[in-house]
């Protein structure tokens, strides 16, 4: 597998810092069709959206959007980021996934996770007490479903399936990795399904992350899997501009106010001032903020610590306009992604000789 790079995007209906204007549902969707065609046009390897059940996020159905970004690309993968897993059916999600792979000869993956937002629960009548449990058995569900059909299941929170017939079937077994955020026990379980890892890092110093792959990678190889087949993916924000001063001064208000309206719906209102941003681009930060160069210096510092096979940027969080998150797609797919790629080629083959 070459080295991945992509964008996430969540669909945030944020006002505008300038006019205090939300953007308009719809208006926001077709922005999410055209940047994924952008990154398709600059050579990208994956666009992903959130699903979020909130007045202030546009995406609700990524599978919809998804399909909709299929017909206008070629290349690139298209991933949720995430199903929220825990409160959807297994069999309804590996349908629409399925049925998504078809339309786009093969480009469909699942980021499957629990959720850090609980308002789909409720909304679909699932008792928050039975958070872990839920995902446990519902991830049980989507993998057998991609291995085998007709399908026979049984679990304790959703009704038996006996000798069922789930179609349509894609093409191929269908990419689902496991996404994580600060919980090691969900690591572990991803290492030991051997499942690919998908590791959210939204602040702090990234280095403190490294215990989450080390126990992903070890559960694997305990659980017999091959270390080879152990995807890691580091999901962070950022924003990249041609120098650092205008990646700062273009993406901050926007990531201040869509970090305050995010915050505040979890009741807690806490403030990103500009130079707690700024710090979050220096070498430990764990956002890509800055200059090319600059991204491509924290990537690579990066893969030394997490040996890692793909990043996604939440690239212009809180709607960045559609202008200047076009321009940092096109940065990103032509000045960062050709350097990451040549320069971690050359580390693993020579990695590879040393071994040999």
């Amino acid at each position: 597998m070459a080295f991945e790079l992509g964008i996430y995007h969540f669909g945030e209906l944020t006002p505008d810092p300038i006019t205090q204007l939300p953007p308009a549902p719809g208006v926001r969707l077709r922005e999410l069709v055209e940047q994924a065609t952008a990154a398709d046009d600059a050579g990208l390897d994956v666009f992903a959206v959130g699903e979020h059940h909130r007045t202030d996020f546009a995406v609700s159905s990524p599978a919809v959007v998804l399909a909709a970004m299929a017909e206008n690309t070629h290349a690139i993968a298209l991933s949720s980021a995430v199903t929220v897993l825990s409160s959807d059916d297994p069999v309804r999600v590996f349908q629409q996934f399925a049925t998504l792979d078809l339309l786009s000869g093969g480009r469909a993956e699942i980021i499957a996770g629990r959720g850090s937002y609980i308002e789909s629960f409720p909304v679909f009548g699932y008792d928050l007490n039975s958070y872990a449990e839920l995902f446990a058995e519902k991830l049980d569900l989507l993998l057998k479903l991609r291995a085998e059909n007709p399908i026979t299941w049984k679990g304790s929170l959703r009704p038996a399936l006996r000798n069922s017939d789930i179609t349509p079937r894609p093409d191929r077994e269908l990419p689902v990795w496991v996404a994580v955020g600060g919980t090691p026990a969900s690591a572990v379980r991803a290492g030991r399904l051997g499942l690919p890892l998908s590791l959210a890092i939204i602040g702090g110093n990234y280095r403190q992350f490294a215990p989450f792959v080390e126990l992903y990678r070890s559960a694997g190889v305990e659980a017999g899997h091959d270390p080879a087949s152990l995807k890691v993916s580091i999901n962070s924000p950022g924003f990249i501009a041609s120098t650092y001063d205008e990646a700062i001064e273009v993406s901050h208000p926007y990531f201040q106010a869509g970090w305050m309206a995010n915050h505040h719906q979890r009741g807690q209102g806490v403030p990103m001032p500009k130079p707690a941003y700024r710090a979050q681009a220096t070498a430990a930060g764990a956002f890509y903020l800055g200059s090319p160069q600059e991204v491509i210096d924290k990537i690579m510092a990066q893969y030394e610590l997490f040996r890692h096979d793909r990043v996604l940027i939440q690239l212009g969080f809180g709607n960045v306009p559609q202008r200047e998150a076009l321009k940092a797609i096109e940065l990103l797919g032509a000045e960062v992604a050709p350097v990451v790629r040549k320069e971690i080629a050359s580390l693993r083959s020579s990695e590879t000789e040393v071994t040999s």
